[in-house]
This record gives structure tokens, C-alpha cells and sequence, in this order.
């Protein structure tokens, strides 16, 4: 069954490949040869170079790579960042392994930082305003990367600057469920507010706050969503395993939003129209702060009040109760507020991504595009620098062989270094947006590996359906890092699902959020993206990320102890997302596969119907639009598949393998809708975009029913309606793309 996987909607190519182009002008009628540009026309993929590529990956340049892009810390714009554009650049320019072109695409971008001459405060002062405890300004340090001085203080960026105090109160992860069952309790009118990571997003749990007259917000990661329950750095966390120390803290980006905040849907050029700062929407409204556990516990366990629901409990060995507000009366704390001095501020600043290229030889105008941000908060040794470290050795094994004249591409591969990601993917965001036109038209896939190696268990892929077979195709011919077996196959052991078309085969995720830099080339423009990562094994660890994420100790000797000793995981990523770039570059047809899609859209549907149409029924909403337009996109699947694997191809013109591909690259774009989701900047796609809902279905639909069931109120229940309808068409426009008479 998994035969049928590989082959996918590329079934037949290989043996097309002599007879779609030869068969119609191998000789002429006046005996003359073929034409001389025949045999690059007509060529497919060559596996053979895929192989000479995967043997030259090697791991110990990778960890070199990852040892020089981590000397420094280098946050956006700052020098330690300039540092590492000159690496890509240098790297990217040289005679022997370098690119055809290489160049630096610069934006002037709105950033937050922290002042460094006024480190942001969060004190517990008495009525008198005396300090009875201050949280740690820095993370303890263990190596002397902790206690370089271009370590940046933790921060929430984009968190307003101001001076606030209050009785502490514990909101769990900041949902608006949250502060909803907290207000039951407490009256939350002038409190700071004590939240953990997860759940909400970042900027969400001080916007959730703001209703309920919150007036700070602090943010920490509890010990049980990270580190399994251990706290020790005696003997538990780092420097002694991969588990955050009690003194870490996750450092982000409080927004909502991707892209430049003040340049919407326009490219952040020095001249660009600027928004007031005032408009910006998706940030924090009031002084936020993250700290680490160490300081939490002593918060958090000291508070008085009822205790907390059990879902709300975490790691500490004390019962986390909702705050009187504030403090037990037996505490050295009673009657003391917690007081916020945040003396953030925003500047624009110059920020750079560092593009490279290698010119197509057939298809110039076809664009494969492999990218990762550069920037980091600290070192960041795995968050981004384990992915960089990775591209940069796949484009020294493919310009060393672009150099000695081996090996051109039949489509031209775009590589990009995405600068100040960290603050809101701005610098892919501004790229789709200064290129939308040439992006949207030429672009075949966009691969994206940030963290390249969470930890080195397996790998993990997420991305549009119609790539899972390339994916699947290029793990099956990497080795499993300490194994005899493909990586496919020991992907296969740790996380799998049925398939109605492939039986048993390894699970995929969906692009259905923005957490890295797929979501402008996916959500925005439409274009048929992946992730690709090695990772753990979650069933012998709760940790929601790895345990050093955003915090100073995410060093090269971290992620050279605990993450990936020996580099074989990067190795092994390496390998296979080049593997897939090679295979989208070269393959005569594109290895795009409609019929996984059309498989996704059903699971989709089924679910939709029964979480939803028992209820619509009554609402006098049919659900027969949508079911009609999946059964529409799955018969024009089919037709196309036909097509592809006919023999008559080979008696077509080579426009005909232009059109059929053409078909594939732009399925995804038929997808947007730029109406759709306007509370969700930048997502435009009906499948994929995000939701808040929790059910794995249509997102808009399934977000749409979930407000209607709340409220109950007829506008919602119109808005249901709308979503169905928008689906129902998306759909079947996209499957219309799929034929050559529109017809479905």
C-alpha cells in the first residue's frame, strides 16, 4: 500500500518521461535530428544524484556551521545578527560551493526591545512601597555564554511600557475562559495577573486581562508543561540534562499578527506608508512581563484564596489557589502588592534577509523556495541556528555541484535567510509582500526548516496534504539515525494513521497556524508549504517545546550534549529536505499528489458532519452545498490523475506537462479567500487557517458554529451559513482548476 503513496499523482512519469517530449519531435518528418534543448526538456529527476547529494551531506559541517552562527548572541538588527548575514553571504558568494546570485533584501521594521539602562523591575513591595522580594532581571548563568553582555534581558516585545501595581492573582494559561471563572471569585478590577505558557497565545492572556480591569500580566513556564515536574538544577535541569533551569525564561514576541506591524499588506521599505502606532491591534494593553519558575513558585504558592480547579494545577508542591487576591495572611507578603516597572521601548530599524539562487535550466520562471529565519532571541542553538546550520550545508553540496557544472536545476531554487522572524516573521512576511505578483504566479513550494531538530527521536513533518507523498518518498531513502531502518519507517513506529487510499502510513500535521515562516507563503499567498523537523518521543515526555526554548541556555553546548549528539539528526533532515528540494526542482512532473488532498477534505468533512449537520438541520442550514463540492473535487482529482498516467500523454506537446503541472502548483491558491477571516490579518486561506475551536475541520466553519452555539443569536448563525458557502465554493473552484473546461 505504501507503493501507492511514493508513486502518487506522479504514477507513470518515469516511463513518460522519453515519450512525452521524443514521441512528438523525436524526428522529424524531414529525418533531421531532435532539436538540441530536447534532452534537457524531457529529463526527470536523476536518482542518482539524489544519492551522490545525500552521501555528501555531512554531519560534522553542520556542526561547525552551528558552532559559527552561535559565537554570539544575535537578535534582530543588533551586530550580532550582522554577523550572521555576513556568514550567509560569505558562505553564499563562494567560487566553489556558492549560488548562482546571492544578494540582502533590507526592511526597516517596527521592533521592541527592553531599555538596557533600565532594566525592567517586577518587585513584591509592602504598603509603604518597600522591596520585599525582586524577581531576577537575568537567568543564572552555568557556562559563560549566560553572562555574554549582548544577552538581552527577558522580555515580552511589544509590551507596553509602564509603571503598575496590584494584588496577585493566578489566571492559569490567560484564556478568556480563564479570567471568566476567575472573575466568579475575585474581583479582578486593579490586579496583576500570574499566567504559564500554553493555551493562549503570547500578547492573548494580557488582552484577555484587559476586560476585567487587569492592570499587568506576568508569564512564566511551570515545570510540569516543560520539564516533566523537575525543578532542581542540582542535579535535574541544566547543565545536568535538556530541562530548563529554575532561573529560564521563555523570551517572544507579544503579538498577534505576522509581518511588519506598522506596513500592513505593504512591503517595509524605508519610504513605505506608516500606520500610527496607536492603530496597531494584537499587542499587549498593558505592562507585561515573563519570569522564570524559580521566582513563580515563591508567587504563586504564597497566594491566598480558593484553590484553583485541578486542571489549572501545575509542577509546584503547593495547591495553586486563584489569590484573595493577593497573599496568605501567614505569608511574609500579606497585604503586599506585585508592582511592574516595564521600560520598554519600539524603534524602526534596518532588517535583512540574505537571498541566494540557482537560475532553473529548463523552467526558470518555476520557483522551489527553501527558507529559515536567522535571527534568534540569545545563541539560539536550536531555535533557529540548527535549521540554518542545515540549509547551509545543503547549498554546499548543491553549489558545489551548480560550480563544477554536474548538476542544474530544471526550476530555479530560491533560498532565504529570513531576517527578525522572532518578532513576528517579519522578514518572510515583508518578502511575500514586496513579491506577491511574481511569488503568487511562479512559486511550487515553499519548505521551511526552522528547528531542524527538536530532539533526535524521529522526524516530524507537518505541511499541505498534496506534499505528503514527496515526503514520505525522500524519508524512505534516509538511514534512521541509530538505526538500520529508514527514517520512514522509525517515523512510522512513533506516530501513524489509517489512510482509506495507503493503509497504515506515518501521521503528517497540518499548517493551520502561524508559527513559523510558512504561514505567509501558506496563508497568505497560498503557496503548497511544509515543515520539516526531526523531534522526541512524546510519549516519554510532557514538554510542550524543548526545554531551553527562547532562554539563554539554548547554546551550542546544549544542543551539542542533549539535543543531537553527534549531528545525526541534523544529518538526517538534511537529507531528506533536500531530498524533497531535488524532487520538487527536477521531477518532470511535479511529485504533488491531488488525491491526498482529496482525502484530507473528506476526513474534514466527516467530521463536520457530525459534530454539525444533526444541529444545522434544525437551523434550516443544509450541508449539502459542501458535500456536493467534496464529491465535485474528488471526481476532478480522479479525472486528473487519468490524464497524468494516460499513455496518450506521450503524443501531447511538452505544454501538455506544463498544464498538468501548472494545475498542481496552483491548486492551494484557489483556496484564498481575502474576505473570509477579516479578524485574522494575513489568512486568507479556507482550509488551513487557524482556529480557535479545537476540532479538526474546516476552520472557519468550525469557529463560526462554536460562537452561534454560545451566543445563539441569528447574526451568528448567519455567519455559519457564510462560512459553509464559502467553503462550498472554494471548493469547488479549486476543483475547477483541476479540469480544462471549468466543468465540475
Amino acid at each position: 500500500m505504501i507503493k501507492l503513496v511514493i508513486i502518487g499523482v506522479v504514477c507513470g512519469a518515469a516511463a513518460l518521461t522519453i515519450g512525452i517530449l521524443i514521441g512528438h519531435f523525436g524526428i522529424s518528418k524531414s529525418g533531421t535530428s531532435a532539436p538540441l534543448w530536447l534532452e534537457d526538456v524531457a529529463k526527470d529527476v536523476d536518482e542518482s544524484l539524489i544519492e551522490k547529494f545525500m552521501s555528501e551531506v555531512d554531519n560534522i559541517k553542520i556542526e561547525e556551521n552551528l558552532k559559527s552562527l552561535t559565537k554570539v548572541p544575535h537578535m534582530a538588527t543588533t551586530a550580532g545578527d550582522e554577523e550572521t548575514v555576513q556568514i550567509m553571504l560569505k558562505r553564499w558568494q563562494d567560487p566553489e560551493t556558492g549560488l548562482d546570485k546571492a544578494w540582502r533584501e533590507e526592511y526597516w521594521v517596527y521592533l521592541s526591545f527592553p531599555d538596557k539602562n533600565n532594566p525592567n523591575k517586577v518587585t513584591v513591595v509592602s504598603p509603604t512601597d518597600t522591596v520585599l522580594h525582586t524577581i531576577r532581571e537575568k537567568e543564572k548563568p552555568y557556562t559563560p555564554d549566560q553572562s555574554d553582555p549582548e544577552v538581552v534581558q527577558p522580555y515580552a516585545a511589544y509590551s507596553p511600557p509602564g509603571h503598575v501595581k496590584g494584588k496577585l492573582v493566578y489566571a492559569n494559561q490567560g484564556k478568556p475562559s480563564d479570567y471568566s471563572e476567575l472573575n466568579k471569585t475575585v474581583d479582578l478590577r486593579g490586579t496583576i495577573a500570574i499566567t504559564k505558557y500554553g493555551g493562549a497565545g503570547r500578547s492573548a492572556k494580557a488582552i484577555n486581562a484587559a476586560p476585567y480591569g487587569v492592570v499587568g500580566v506576568l508569564v512564566y513556564t511551570d515545570p510540569l508543561d516543560i520539564n516533566d515536574g523537575l525543578m532542581s538544577d542540582a542535579s535535574e535541569t541544566y547543565p545536568h540534562s535538556w530541562y530548563m533551569p529554575p532561573t529560564g525564561v521563555e523570551r517572544g514576541s507579544y503579538n498577534i499578527d505576522f509581518g511588519d506591524l506598522l506596513t500592513p499588506h505593504l512591503a517595509a521599505k524605508e519610504e513605505t506608508y506608516r500606520i500610527n502606532a496607536t492603530d496597531i491591534t494584537g499587542i499587549p494593553p498593558i505592562p507585561t512581563q515573563p519570569i522564570g519558575f524559580e521566582d513563580a513558585y515563591r508567587l504563586i504558592c504564597e497566594l491566598d484564596g480558593e484553590p484553583a480547579p485541578d486542571a489549572w494545577q501545575g509542577g509546584f508542591n503547593c495547591t495553586y489557589n486563584f489569590g484573595g487576591p493577593g497573599f496568605k495572611p501567614t505569608s511574609s507578603f500579606n497585604n503586599s502588592d506585585v508592582k511592574l516597572d516595564i521600560y520598554n521601548y519600539e524603534e524602526v530599524k534596518p532588517s535583512s534577509n540574505v537571498m541566494g539562487f540557482i537560475r532553473g535550466s529548463v523552467e526558470p520562471d518555476r520557483y522551489v523556495i527553501y527558507g529559515n529565519h536567522r535571527d534568534s532571541w540569545v545563541h539560539g542553538a536550536i531555535d533557529p541556528s540548527s535549521g540554518t546550520s542545515v540549509m547551509l550545508e545543503i547549498t554546499r553540496v548543491l553549489g558545489k555541484m551548480v560550480k563544477q557544472g554536474t548538476w542544474r536545476p530544471r526550476r530555479s531554487i530560491i533560498f532565504g535567510s529570513w531576517g527578525a522572524e522572532e518578532f513576528g516573521l517579519i522578514g518572510s512576511a515583508e518578502y511575500t509582500e514586496q513579491y506577491f505578483a511574481a511569488l503568487s504566479e511562479r512559486s511550487v513550494a515553499y519548505i521551511n526548516v526552522d528547528i531542524a531538530v527538536f530532539a533526535n527521536a524521529t522526524l516530524g513533518a507537518s505541511g499541505m496534504p498534496s506534499v505528503q507523498n514527496v515526503i514520505f518518498k525522500a524519508a524512505q531513502q534516509v538511514k534512521a539515525p541509530g538505526h538500520e531502518k529508514s527514517v520512514y519507517d522509525n517515523w512510522l513506529q512513533y506516530t501513524n494513521k489509517t489512510s482509506t487510499s495507503h493503509g497504515l502510513i506515518p501521521r503528517m500535521g497540518y499548517l493551520t497556524g502561524a508559527g513559523s515562516d510558512y504561514a505567509p507563503f501558506s496563508h497568505y499567498l497560498g503557496i503548497t508549504s511544509m515543515d520539516i523537523s526531526y523531534t522526541y518521543d512524546k510519549t516519554k515526555t510532557n514538554a510542550r517545546i524543548y526545554p531551553a526554548y527562547h532562554t539563554a541556555y539554548d547554546t551550542f553546548d546544549y544542543a551539542s550534549k542533549y539535543i543531537d549528539p553527534g549531528f545525526v539528526g541534523h544529518q538526517a533532515v538534511a537529507r531528506t529536505a533536500g531530498n524533497v528540494l531535488i524532487r520538487l526542482a527536477d521531477s518532470l512532473i511535479l511529485p504533488l499528489n491531488c488525491a491526498d488532498y482529496a482525502e484530507s477534505l473528506e476526513e474534514y468533512l466527516t467530521t463536520a458532519l457530525n459534530l454539525y449537520e444533526e444541529k444545522l438541520k434544525t437551523m434550516k442550514i443544509s450541508m449539502e452545498p459542501l458535500k456536493q463540492a467534496v464529491t465535485s473535487f474528488r471526481a476532478a482529482v480522479s479525472n486528473l490523475q487519468k490524464v497524468i498516467q494516460s499513455p496518450d500523454l506521450a503524443n501531447e506537446t511538452p505544454l501538455k506537462v506544463r498544464w498538468i503541472n501548472d494545475q498542481l502548483m496552483l491548486l492551494d491558491r484557489a483556496f484564498l479567500n481575502p474576505l473570509a477571516f477579516p479578524d485574522k490579518y494575513g489568512f486568507r486561506h479556507v482550509i488551513w487557517a487557524s482556529s480557535s475551536a479545537g476540532k479538526r475541520t474546516f476552520p472557519g466553519l468550525a469557529d463560526a458554529y462554536a460562537k452561534a452555539e454560545s451566543s445563539g443569536q441569528a447574526s451568528d448563525w448567519d455567519k455559519v451559513h457564510y462560512h459553509l458557502s464559502v467553503l462550498s465554493q472554494a471548493i469547488l473552484g479549486a476543483a475547477s482548476t483541476l479540469t480544462d473546461d471549468m466543468q465540475t
